[in-house]
């Protein structure tokens, strides 16, 4: 019983090292594919620009996409995880390893990864 129980716990170590080295490094776009690396420059995976649209940035386990009026967010796999209307979210400023930061008119917003708001203020004037 005990053996089963440590096998479990060394395969959950195993599978969670996988699961940390499918963190993105880079975005690069290629023709008409965009191609993700992680920090030692493997090639994680390829997306065709058409079914991701425009990418407008990148956090280590996720990328925002901008397509058909709305921004997406997909996993490293290249499923989408959230979305929003561009005329909800305004401009995406930034993305960093947790956030998304963006600009809707005279608002600076910031949002989760599932596209959660979790704060704003008052954005400097232009």
């Amino acid at each position: 019983m005990k053996r089963g129980r440590i096998s479990l716990a060394l395969i959950a170590l195993l599978f969670a090292g996988i699961a940390a080295a499918q963190e993105i490094s880079y975005i690069e776009s290629d023709g008409n594919w965009y191609r993700l690396y992680d920090a030692k420059g493997k090639q994680i995976k390829g997306f065709a620009r058409s079914s991701v649209g425009e990418v407008v940035g990148w956090g280590s386990t996720f990328f925002v996409g901008k397509s058909s009026g709305f921004y997406r967010i997909f996993d490293v796999k290249g499923r989408v995880t959230a979305s929003q209307s561009i005329s909800n979210v305004g401009e995406v400023l930034s993305v960093s390893a947790e956030t998304i930061t963006s600009r809707k008119g005279s608002w600076i917003l910031i949002w989760d990864k599932k596209f959660k708001k979790t704060g704003s203020r008052p954005a400097p004037n232009r």
